[in-house]
């Protein structure tokens, strides 16, 4: 069940630990020091090196236009500043919440009076997949390092999974001179979150870039030979070619940590309209699902915008600085060659999409377009080619919830 903020915040200066060296587990480490907090703090991540950004580590770190550390979220001085003990190439391996403890893999336990959960999400892999050279996941800055070696002119590459991340790396892998295959069993790419008509702007984008783009087909099997992928065999029967083969499939929230803990972990770790899920315990970024006042469900994002707005929101609820909802205006977007694809609201689980400016042959010739997304009588959201001007007063009517008509006559007035 759901817990209220009431009694919630932790009034002292016991111990927060924040499992998650991420966007969202940093902010809320910085939000908590602006809240006034000067208790004792620690940030747990799993990786060896400092929090980075995780957006352009499929477009400009993959293609070699950024260095590594252009994505460094912070550097050693500033944790110092912050008076944060960093535990970094750890991973948390348990959570006590009677004892009111974190059991890390290196032996350690941290006690805590309140804890943030910002682990975000792991990468599902393909079945029989393990220990295939030339098949990769993407999550981490290694991940993205060891695909980079493997791409180039002459190699083959097969994207299974045409989502954000799976349309992301193919454009970057293009940019290197890869031959690319995006293979994808939905109708077009990203049909299930922007409707197959702005899907099939993205296809046809693709395609025009040299990309072989096969919808409406699964993954019968990776091929391999000596240890090394060799192809990838569809539930058709066609057999691609592949000296690499990128498994984006989606990525489940991290929270196998949890189990025994008595949190609800269903999807992600469940929380109330607070980001509490349980008293003194928040979670930030892409592990929390909370109840979002304005769409009347549980809602998890994996946005970047959401983890760092989600971390500051979580401080402040943690030291009573608020006593409002969190009930933001999700934002997310996506670059993929010279488009720019940016949207507000919830998208995906929409009742109709309906274009209402632009045509989606105008953007493959430079033009701009809008496309709202209802669910039930009200606007759920809005996304824009080109477009961003044109979604800042459409923004209002997604923040208030306004009735379908009435954002429909306010988009195609301003067209």
């Amino acid at each position: 069940m759901p817990v209220d903020q009431d009694g919630v915040n932790m009034g002292g200066e016991g111990p927060v630990v924040v499992v998650g060296a991420s966007a969202a587990g940093l902010m809320a480490a910085e939000g908590l020091r602006r809240a006034g907090y000067s208790g004792e703090l620690s940030l747990v991540g799993t990786e060896e090196g400092l929090p980075y950004d995780r957006p352009p580590l499929s477009k400009e770190i993959l293609t070699g236009q950024w260095e590594p550390d252009r994505i460094r979220l912070c550097a050693h001085e500033k944790l110092a500043d912050l008076g944060v003990t960093a535990c970094f190439g750890v991973t948390a391996r348990g959570l006590d919440l009677g004892s009111r403890r974190v059991a890390l893999d290196d032996g350690r336990e941290l006690a805590f009076a309140n804890l943030v959960i910002a682990t975000g999400v792991e990468p599902r892999a393909l079945p029989g997949t393990g220990g295939i050279r030339g098949v990769h996941t993407v999550r981490t800055l290694d991940d993205v390092t060891a695909l980079r070696e493997e791409l180039g002119e002459g190699k083959r590459l097969v994207v299974v999974g045409a989502g954000f991340l799976g349309t992301e790396i193919a454009a970057a892998a293009r940019r290197l001179g890869t031959g690319v295959c995006l293979v994808e069993p939905a109708p077009e790419p990203l049909a299930a979150v922007v409707g197959t008509e702005v899907g099939g702007v993205l296809a046809a984008l693709h395609r025009a870039r040299g990309v072989r783009v096969l919808t409406g087909v699964g993954v019968e099997a990776v091929r391999s030979g000596d240890g090394a992928v060799t192809g990838v065999l569809l539930a058709d029967g066609t057999e691609l070619p592949a000296d690499v083969v990128v498994v984006a499939i989606g990525a489940a929230p991290a929270t196998a940590w949890l189990g025994g803990s008595g949190l609800d972990c269903s999807d992600g770790v469940r929380c109330d309209r607070f980001c509490a899920a349980a008293p003194g315990v928040y979670a930030a970024g892409d592990v929390a699902s909370w109840y979002h006042e304005g769409y009347g469900a549980q809602v998890r994002l994996e946005h970047r915008t959401n983890a760092t707005e989600q971390g500051l929101y979580v401080a402040r609820a943690m030291t009573g600085k608020t006593e409002d909802p969190f009930t933001p205006v999700p934002y997310f977007w996506s670059d993929q060659y010279d488009l720019k694809l940016q949207a507000f609201g919830l998208l995906g689980g929409h009742d109709e999409a309906l274009v209402v400016r632009g045509t989606p042959e105008g953007v493959l010739e430079g033009g701009e377009l809008v496309a709202l997304y209802r669910r039930g009588g009200a606007v759920a959201g809005v996304l824009g080619i080109k477009a961003f001007r044109a979604l800042r007063p459409l923004r209002s009517l997604v923040a208030k919830h306004a009735s379908w008509d009435e954002a429909v006559t306010a988009a195609k007035a301003d067209s």
